[in-house]
């Protein structure tokens, strides 16, 4: 091990020593010194989500946060090249915003429940259905569906996007929870219109009565939380504090003592004094807040590791920007057209 990998293994053993074997994180050592060499010689940014492997994360990122913090570090840099350690939207997100550099995404399947779970198609349909009505969207979709969207927003802002738009009734696509807890917050009643052979429902056509329009969407991580999980813990730890992403079901929320996105959680738990915690959020996340904090007392409850974000490695990294893959590409039709949606979610802050 050469005299950089020394010091960047030292420095990743100082969070991780109680998270990652020795010989793994000596290993990726020397994997990061490559990254970073390749990083200086093709002018490149790595962006590092909340979610990454806490190796990954801990190493070569030049920016680490969530979505809405890396929407707008990638809307900043100066950089030519954009590797987005996440999954697919969030790259999308950056070259919406970066037009003119290379963004890069290391795993061509890092996809995301989410994203999967409605089309452009189906947005158009919503809006043919309820004309008139301005459709917010959250950032995990796709391009081709945030350019059919007035708006878009992140968990962290999402409350803030709804009201901006001082109208009765919105659409707000797609997630089913983090939507009704949207709905909740904002004092709004909400439906979901179900899809026949013919169409809509024609029962859940009518706008009286309602103030927002959702979509069947969830997180297929935050949705496997309960109430009865949570139940468990607190029989054990009773003085417990738990944490929960507002992509969980809105009985998690309500049975949770504190509900914001990854961003909002680090800075709770960083803040507070409680004696326990408990995150009910991807695991990796918890890996990476419990190594930032490690006087802090955090208890584990990881059920399910996001299979999209898993796929994002150190190797495919390094890989990223040696072979230059995998590069995104949007339709420039369609990149204007999400641009405007983005750009007025990030102006609300």
């Amino acid at each position: 091990m050469n005299s950089e990998a020394q010091k960047l293994y030292e420095e990743m053993k100082l969070h991780l020593a109680n998270v990652v074997p020795d010989f793994e994180l000596a290993y990726k050592a020397e994997i990061a010194v490559e990254i970073n060499e390749l990083k200086k010689k093709r002018n490149a940014v790595i962006l590092g989500h909340n979610y990454m492997e806490p190796v990954l994360f801990y190493s070569v990122p030049d920016f680490k946060g969530d979505s809405l913090d890396l929407s707008r570090k990638a809307a900043q840099t100066d950089k030519d090249v954009v590797v987005f350690c996440g999954v697919r939207f969030m790259a999308e997100t950056a070259k919406i915003l970066n037009p003119n550099k290379t963004v890069l995404l290391p795993a061509t399947k890092a996809g995301c429940s989410l994203a999967a779970s409605i089309t452009a198609e189906d947005v158009r349909n919503l809006k043919k259905k309820f004309p008139g009505v301005p459709v917010v969207t959250y950032v995990n979709t796709y391009a081709d569906v945030k350019a059919e969207s007035d708006i878009c927003c992140t968990s962290s802002n999402a409350v803030a996007v709804v009201e901006s738009l001082n109208t009765d009734t919105v659409i707000f696509l797609p997630d089913q929870y983090l939507a009704s807890n949207v709905a909740k917050e904002s004092g709004k009643h909400i439906i979901f219109p179900s899809l026949t052979p013919s169409g809509f429902s024609q029962a859940e056509t009518s706008l009286l009565d309602v103030q927002m329009i959702g979509w069947h969407g969830r997180c297929e991580v935050h949705e496997k939380f309960t109430v009865k999980d949570i139940d468990t813990v607190r029989a054990q730890f009773p003085d417990v504090v738990i944490l929960s992403h507002p992509e969980c079901s809105p009985d998690v929320v309500n049975a949770s003592d504190f509900s914001g996105s990854t961003n909002a959680m680090i800075q709770y738990v960083r803040e507070s004094k409680a004696p326990h915690y408990l995150l009910l959020t991807e695991c990796s996340m918890g890996d990476n807040v419990a190594a930032a904090n490690p006087e802090k007392d955090m208890l584990r409850l990881c059920m399910v590791r996001c299979p999209h974000m898993n796929t994002i490695t150190m190797e495919d990294t390094r890989d990223a920007l040696k072979y230059n893959r995998y590069v995104i590409d949007i339709p420039e039709e369609i990149r204007i057209k999400a641009f405007q949606a983005v750009d007025r979610m990030i102006k609300i802050g």
